[in-house]
């Protein structure tokens, strides 16, 4: 299984954030109590600084006594060491990962509808599992690692963040695009992208640029300085 490593290990050396917010209204985070009740989308050309960024709201979900899911393709996972050494915790996270070729039990058909023959894309397979686990009621957070196969159908994107807004509850899909690409669709609530920035010296910058937030309006940015994981040192 490939391995991804999550640049931080410590707590951020800088917080720099960056919007276009007045002064009197409180600069908004990429965190859960911003994310909670909307479908959103975390994207970068690589997958670091997605991770990096994606594991931070996960420790924060945990550390606000929220149950995470993370929901991933079994050659594309993150790297548990660098995980746990971010703040997540490890015994608490429940890691779904989703093979290709490997069947499940399908859901009963509706009287008269036939079967596709054709396995669903890998996506929205991820996606339907997703589905699942918020029906419950029992997740603050559930992640979809979707990677470079980032499609979901609009019924689907209905689907999630109509549970999300149910269950007051954050739906973040992780995608690998350029800079330039549009979001999944017209449900995403927030789409933003992550950049890494190496700084020398074992430091790297992860910045956070959001291009669409419907609740805030005007785009925001974050910043915030770590240091690389074991591997990059």
């Amino acid at each position: 299984m490939a391995k991804t490593a999550v640049i931080s290990g410590q707590v951020p050396e800088v917080v720099a954030r960056a919007g276009s917010q007045p002064e009197a209204v409180v600069p908004p985070r990429f965190v859960l109590a911003e994310l909670a009740g909307r479908l959103v989308e975390l994207s970068g050309d690589g997958a670091s600084a997605v991770l990096t960024l994606a594991m931070r709201v996960v420790s924060d979900a945990q550390q606000a006594g929220e149950p995470v899911a993370w929901l991933g393709s079994g050659g594309h996972l993150f790297y548990p060491p660098d995980a746990a050494e971010s703040g997540v915790d490890l015994e608490s996270l429940l890691v779904v990962r989703i093979v290709r070729g490997v069947r499940v039990a399908p859901p009963p058909l509706a009287a008269g509808s036939k079967r596709s023959v054709a396995e669903a894309p890998l996506g929205q397979r991820l996606a339907s599992a997703a589905e699942r686990l918020l029906r419950s009621g029992a997740f603050g957070l559930v992640v979809l690692d979707l990677g470079k196969e980032a499609v979901l159908s609009q019924p689907m994107q209905s689907r999630l963040l109509g549970l999300a807004q149910r269950h007051h509850a954050a739906v973040l899909c992780l995608t690998q695009k350029a800079e330039s690409s549009t979001s999944l669709g017209s449900l995403v609530s927030l789409h933003a992208q992550a950049v890494r920035v190496w700084l020398g010296k074992e430091r790297f910058a992860c910045e956070l640029r959001v291009t669409k937030d419907k609740r805030r309006g005007p785009v925001w940015s974050e910043r915030e300085v770590y240091r690389g994981p074991l591997g990059l040192r």
